[in-house]
């Protein structure tokens, strides 16, 4: 089993909404077949809590535009770590120290990285590749 494709496709919204603000390493991962509560897990980050905060704002200001609002969040008080729970997709936003500290893509590291589609997204791999 696999995500859904509605879950995909409301992780593309969201990360765009975070790469419009800047977010640094958006990943997302198809958790569907480890947990039964959602499909995706998309990770986000910043060096700021307060582009931390920016960053939540604008995912959580595009997914109301369709009409979707976090079942919960957590974390938005402090800005290091912010969840947003939208039941088929859970954001994390955290700070740049805070996931190197707790690596959720080293946890989750079984699972499929979904393709977000974000523009530059390849290049910047390719770099990354290149540089290795």
């Amino acid at each position: 089993m696999t995500a859904h494709e509605s879950s995909i496709v409301l992780a593309r919204h969201a990360a765009r909404a975070a790469a419009d603000k800047l977010a640094e390493d958006i990943i997302a991962l198809d958790v569907s077949e480890r947990l039964a509560l959602t499909d995706v897990f998309l990770i986000a980050s910043a060096p700021t809590e307060r582009q931390v905060n920016a960053i939540v704002d604008s995912i959580e200001e595009e997914l109301l535009k369709k009409d979707l609002r976090p079942v919960r969040r957590e974390g938005r008080s402090e800005g290091r770590w912010v969840l947003l729970d939208y039941a088929d997709i859970v954001v994390h936003v955290q700070h740049t120290e805070d996931r190197v500290f707790y690596a959720l893509e080293r946890l989750w590291k079984d699972c499929p990285v979904v393709d977000l589609e974000l523009d530059g997204e390849d290049g910047a791999k390719a770099a990354i590749q290149e540089g290795a």
